[in-house]
């Protein structure tokens, strides 16, 4: 069924489904446990591997700056777990190289939309700059000297509440234009700007739903990246496969070919 506009039509979901969608995840999980927990293992190693080389060469402010904005292209590297959500939907096998080697992900559209997020993560971090410079007359070279600023100074009170507010409006508008578009340019043969249309009427149909969505998503990411991208290993395909899940539920499908 197409809206009137030639989009898919949305459901109406409960406020509560974010949390089918884990169980249902974690059941997926449990089916193709060695493919996924790879791809989060290789996810993990290559974040504590950045991280460190950035420590080991007294750039630590980029590593927290590279961790924060790692929301704004979750969704792209989450693509391999979008197809083995697919592939676990319609009873096919799951293998990690299907998982890796995407022609999907490798379309003109899916790099309109990875361009989009770089280009939101980059204006991210010139806000961020703007807010730091504007709180501070110092430049704080070491994470030390910044976590003693930010939370010991009423400056740094000040940064970290503007920032807040500045950053969430940033991510949650990522949130939106990203939770429903980059799965449905795997699974359709929809255009950028279809998938992104798609993907804000998903959101604004269920707001109370998305925005539940939208929490649970960032505690666990806080988490996985709390205990040093180890967690990332579990958390991370999780929560692409219920992303997947996420996305069969709100865009109503194409009836089958007879």
């Amino acid at each position: 069924m197409e809206s009137s506009g030639g989009l898919p039509a949305i459901n109406r979901i409960s406020v509560w489904a974010p949390f089918g969608w884990l169980a249902g995840a974690l059941r997926d999980l449990g089916r193709a446990w060695v493919p996924c927990l790879a791809y989060g293992l290789g996810l993990a190693l290559v974040s504590i591997g950045l991280c460190y080389a950035l420590y080991a060469s007294n750039l630590a402010l980029w590593g927290l700056a590279l961790t924060l904005g790692f929301v704004f292209v979750a969704p792209m590297l989450a693509m391999g777990l979008y197809e083995a959500g697919r592939r676990l939907e319609q009873g096919q096998p799951v293998r990690l190289k299907d998982m890796l080697f995407l022609r999907s992900a490798f379309r003109q559209d899916t790099a309109y939309l990875g361009l989009a997020l770089l280009l939101i993560y980059l204006l991210w971090g010139r806000f961020a700059q703007i807010v730091y410079g504007l709180s501070t007359f110092r430049i704080h070279r070491t994470l030390t000297d910044f976590f003693d600023f930010a939370v010991n100074t009423s400056d740094g009170h000040h940064m970290l509440t503007v920032g807040s507010l500045v950053g969430g409006a940033i991510a949650f508008f990522t949130y939106t234009l990203v939770v429903v578009s980059a799965p449905m340019l795997l699974d359709r043969e929809a255009n950028v700007f279809a998938a992104t249309a798609t993907s804000f009427r998903a959101v604004s149909d269920n707001m109370a739903p998305m925005i539940l969505w939208a929490v649970l998503i960032a505690v666990l990411m806080v988490f996985a990246v709390a205990t040093g991208f180890i967690g990332m290993i579990i958390v991370f395909p999780w929560l692409g496969l219920a992303s997947w899940r996420a996305y069969r539920a709100l865009v109503q499908q194409r009836p089958a070919a007879a």
